[in-house]
This record gives C-alpha cells, structure tokens and sequence, in this order.
C-alpha cells in the first residue's frame, strides 16, 4: 500500500510531543506497529526458550515417523505397537505446548492478523494444493472443499477455533472439566459430521485449553531429575501394554476423529476412552517433556520451523503412498522399518531448515501487508519518531 493511501492527512505541522500520563492514569494503547515487535512468548526470535523449540521439534519428527510407519505396522506387532504409543502423546503435547503459547491472546489487531496469515491463509494455500496435489499423482477429480479438512490440514483449522475462543476459557473459573465434558460428548454425538473436522477439535480442546493454564513452573518441575529417571520404566511399561493391545484395541480411536458408535463401540465406550486415553496421553506427555533438553542444541533453531514441516512431510508421505513404495516386501522387515524411520526423521528435518523457510515463507507465513487497514495514529507516532532525530540535529547546531 503506498504512502498516499494510508495518510492520515495533508497536515505537514509536527505533531505535539507526548505528554506522560498523570499519577493514576491509564497510558495509551501500544501501537499495533509496536505491539508487533515488542518480545513476547508468542512471538517467534524474540527470547526464545531453547526448550520449547528442542520440543516442537522433536514432537514433529514423531508425527512424521508416525506417519511413515502406518502403511507399514500392520505386519509387525512391535511397529504397531510403537505406532500406538507415539500416537498417544505426539499429538497431546505438540497441543499443549500450542495452548502455552496461546495464553496472551486477547484479539488484538496483530494478534488476529498473525492469526490470519500464520493459520487461515496457510490452510486455504495447503487444503488446496493437497487436493491438487492428490489429482496430479493418482489422475483422480477430487473437488476442493475446504470445509472437510484432508491429511494433515485439520490441525490448522482446529488452531484458529481453538485460538479464536481462548479469551472465553481465560474467562471461565474452570475451563478444564468444560473441555473434558465437551470432549467427552464428541465421542457420542456420530451426527457431527466431517465439517471442518470438529471431532478432533473438540476431542483435543482439552489438550489446548490445559496448555492455556500452564506456567513455567509446571514445565520445571516435569524436568525434574527424579521424573527423568521415572519416566524410563513408564515408557517401558507402555510400550508392553501397546504390544498386548495391538489385536484388541482399534488405532483409530487415537486419531480422535470419530464417535464411539462410528467406530463400533457402543456409545458409552466414547466417555470411557475419553479419559483412558486422555490418562495415558498426560502420563506419556510428561514423560517426553521430561527428556526434552533444556540447553540449546544442533536442533534448538529447526524449532522455529515446526510447521514447515508439518505441512510439507506429508506430501513426501502421500507421493510414496501413491507410487506403492511402501509395497516393497523389503521395506516390511526390521531394517527397512528402520530406514523408512530415518529417511522420515531425516526428511522433515530438513523441511524444518531455514533454507526451506526462506522458499516456502509465502505459503506459512505470508506477510500480506497489502490485505490489512493501516492503523493512522500508529504511522502518525512513526512519522513524528522519524522527524526526532531532524530536530535534535537542528538544535545542537
């Protein structure tokens, strides 16, 4: 937008300096220009806590092994059973983490254009290059529908509902159970459709809304020495009982997406697996956090890359699915379970690099300057802070 279009006015007159407030007084409002610059937990380098990022880091190489590991678990007990395991928690704690960083949102104007431009736009920009993407490899017609969220785009969407109603939970004396009863009755209402993947937006709300609610010193004493040496002998013993519950037990119901009755069960299994799963989730979360590194490491700075990842893994994913790479009997023995786990691990790694930021920014992170109302007494501040300097200089000479 050019300086014409957003003036304020033809005035050319300096405007008066600030007065500070009087004792007592509200000051005015931070500029949206400041506000968006100013360091915050929300705001990416700007005080970065190595922990969060070594986090979201190593949660997002667990989703994509995950994912690279499901054409491949159903001949092998103890894949399947990893599979399980890791599916119990990456998600729950890539959440909960998202929730912590949520805490500050209250819409301000920069709060909702990051909003926009860090999770709407990328959701249009993926859901349809992911249906294009479908076509393109396997000459199908699937029509773009961005109301039924495909692969891996549901995440985006449940973020901007999630973000969006954060003020209402910093509202109520005791969100947590509200999100729990709510998760819990997804699991029994079968007529909420696929619209905008509203299963897993509110089978995962409490993951978010228990994220909100969290302080630093809840991250502390997870790193404790003693949880470290407990957590150990937990993942151990989950590990064992994801190997026993591999015939009895449906995967899908750690996908959380659909009702108790969609998936066979009667419905006050829904509740039930509610609570089981959400148990094990907060059990193994807290386990995994427990071993994150606190320090900064080779790949503290891939955590600011996270959704990079995310978004871009799956069509690597997706396009050896559709070729049937993953048919090769080879690939379904020990070692290539194990290759198929590096390249994936390895893989998304890279997708998380500042290289692979620098070209795929336009779609994760558009600026989109262009698409927003400039707010007129935050150009006026800037334009006087530029003519400060000007009158300094003319009065020391």
């Amino acid at each position: 937008m050019s300086d014409a279009a957003s003036s304020p006015g033809q005035n050319t007159e300096p405007l008066p300096p600030a007065r500070p407030p009087a004792a007592g007084a509200t000051g005015p409002r931070m500029p949206v220009s400041a506000q968006e610059h100013r360091p915050g937990p929300d705001r990416p380098g700007k005080q970065r806590d190595a922990f969060f990022d070594n986090a979201k880091y190593l949660a997002i190489v667990l989703v994509a092994m995950g994912h690279s590991w499901e054409p491949l678990k159903s001949e092998s007990r103890f894949l399947a059973g990893m599979y399980m395991v890791v599916y119990a928690f990456h998600m729950p704690a890539f959440i909960v983490i998202s929730g912590y960083f949520s805490r500050t949102f209250d819409m301000r104007p920069d709060q909702l254009k990051r909003l926009i431009t860090g999770v709407a736009v990328p959701y249009i920009l993926f859901e349809t290059a992911y249906t294009l993407f479908k076509n393109l490899v396997t000459g199908s017609h699937d029509a773009i529908s961005l109301l039924d969220p495909w692969y891996l785009t549901w995440f985006l969407i449940a973020l901007f509902v999630w973000r969006l109603t954060t003020p209402i939970w910093r509202l109520l004396r005791r969100p947590l159970p509200l999100a729990v009863g709510i998760a819990m009755l997804a699991t029994i209402a079968p007529d909420i459709g696929n619209d905008l993947d509203l299963q897993r937006v509110l089978q995962f709300l409490p993951y978010f809304v228990l994220g909100l609610y969290m302080k630093p010193e809840h991250f502390r004493r997870m790193r404790r020495r003693a949880v470290r040496i407990a957590s150990v002998p937990v993942f151990a013993a989950a590990l064992a009982a994801a190997w026993w519950a591999v015939p009895h037990v449906e995967t899908a119901w750690f996908y959380h997406r659909d009702s108790a009755q969609e998936l066979g069960a009667p419905w006050w299994c829904g509740p039930v697996m509610t609570l089981a799963l959400m148990a094990c989730a907060l059990l193994l979360t807290v386990c995994f956090f427990a071993w994150v590194p606190r320090r900064k490491t080779w790949f503290t700075a891939l955590g600011a890359g996270t959704l990079y990842g995310y978004l871009l893994h799956g069509f690597l994913v997706k396009f050896a699915d559709y070729r049937g790479w993953f048919d090769y009997d080879w690939l379904h023995r020990p070692l290539g379970e194990l290759l198929v786990t590096a390249l994936a691990g390895s893989a998304v790694t890279v997708l998380c690099s500042r290289p692979v930021q620098r070209v795929f920014r336009f779609a994760v992170e558009p600026r989109m300057e262009w698409a927003f109302a400039q707010d007129a007494a935050a150009l006026a501040r800037g334009r006087q802070e530029m003519r400060e300097p000007e009158k300094a200089a003319l009065s020391r000479s």
